[in-house]
């Protein structure tokens, strides 16, 4: 970790994420928890809102950020752009560093727009964009 003040620690792999999801927000979250537990990480806080809105932060150890990303992606997170980016980066700088880093801890904010197939449809489309 890289000390940045007055005693305050930081992540060095604290990345910021945006995606959208079909899936109702509660099974949602339920789905990602045990997805994320499973694959050894921690989910730090969770929440959603009546807009559909889904907050979750959660960390893992960077040696299992293929299986992480994996899971978030089979869940039915459509990741930004830049969240597809930087969980590339992240999974590449960790293999070509396995044994320096590996242990090291990542930590994901992540923010979904939940579109539930129910007022998708009712809506249009159930594929939308995100920056």
């Amino acid at each position: 970790m890289l000390e940045i003040g007055a005693g305050q620690m930081s992540v060095p792999w604290a990345m910021q994420m945006r995606a959208v999801s079909a899936e109702e927000p509660a099974r949602l979250i339920r789905t990602l928890t045990g997805a994320i537990l499973g694959c050894g990480g921690w989910v730090l806080s969770r929440s959603a809102s009546d807009t559909g809105a889904v907050t979750m932060l959660f960390e893992f150890e960077r040696a299992a950020c293929v299986d992480i990303y994996s899971v978030l992606i089979a869940a039915g997170l459509e990741l930004s752009r830049a969240g597809h980016i930087r969980f590339t980066e992240l999974c590449q700088c960790t293999r070509s560093h396995p044994w320096e880093c590996g242990t090291e801890i990542a930590s994901v904010d992540l923010e979904i727009q939940t579109f539930p197939v129910e007022s998708a449809q009712a809506g249009g489309s159930a594929s939308p964009t995100i920056a």
